[in-house]
C-alpha cells in the first residue's frame, strides 16, 4: 500500500501574453514528475488529443509540446502547488495548496478555463474560483486511469476548447 508523500509542483506553467485558454490538471503524476513535464505518462492521451484537434504533428520533446501549445494560444498548469498524496492517486490528495492562477490570468488574455478531469475542476472550484471570478468547464480526463471513454469520445468532449481558439 502506497504511503503519503509531500509533493511540491516543480514545473513552470506554459503560457505567454497571447494565451486565450488555460487547461488545468490537478497535480503532476509520478510519471510526469519523473519525466519533468506535464502529462508524461506514455498512456495519457493529452498530447494525442490536442495534436488531433489542432491538426498538428504529435509533439514528442518538451520543446515541441511547448511550441504547439503557445502557437495555438493554449496555456497549461495545475491547480495544486503542493499537497500530500499517495503515488498518483487524486482521490488521496490531502492538504492541497493552490498555484498562483490569479497572477497567471493577469499576465494573459485567457478567456476560458478548462479542467482536465473532475479532480482538477473540484479543486479549482474549492481553492481558486472565488479569487479568479472565472468559471471552469470540466472536460473528460485524459489520464490512463480514465479508460471508460474511447479516444473518439475524448476528442468529441475536448473539441469544446476550439470555441475560443477558432481553429
Amino acid at each position: 500500500m502506497a504511503e503519503y508523500t509531500h509533493v511540491k509542483h516543480t514545473f513552470e506553467p506554459v503560457y505567454d501574453e497571447h494565451s486565450r485558454i488555460l487547461i488545468l490538471g490537478s497535480l503532476p503524476s509520478v510519471k510526469s514528475r519523473e519525466n519533468g513535464f506535464y502529462y508524461g505518462h506514455p498512456r495519457n492521451n493529452f498530447w494525442k488529443v490536442l495534436a488531433s484537434l489542432l491538426h498538428c504533428t504529435l509533439p514528442v520533446s518538451v520543446e515541441e509540446k511547448k511550441a504547439m501549445l503557445l502557437a495555438n494560444h493554449i496555456a497549461i498548469w495545475d491547480v495544486i502547488d503542493r499537497c500530500e498524496i499517495k503515488a498518483s492517486s487524486d482521490s488521496s490528495i490531502r492538504n492541497p495548496v493552490a498555484t498562483d492562477i490569479p497572477k497567471l490570468l493577469k499576465e494573459t488574455n485567457i478567456k476560458r478555463i478548462y479542467a482536465n478531469g473532475a479532480t482538477a475542476g473540484k479543486y479549482y472550484r474549492k481553492l481558486l474560483e472565488q479569487q479568479t471570478k472565472q468559471p471552469i468547464e470540466i472536460l473528460l480526463s485524459t489520464s490512463p486511469g480514465n479508460c471508460r471513454f474511447s479516444f473518439e469520445e475524448l476528442l468529441q468532449n475536448w473539441s469544446a476548447i476550439l470555441k475560443e481558439l477558432k481553429v
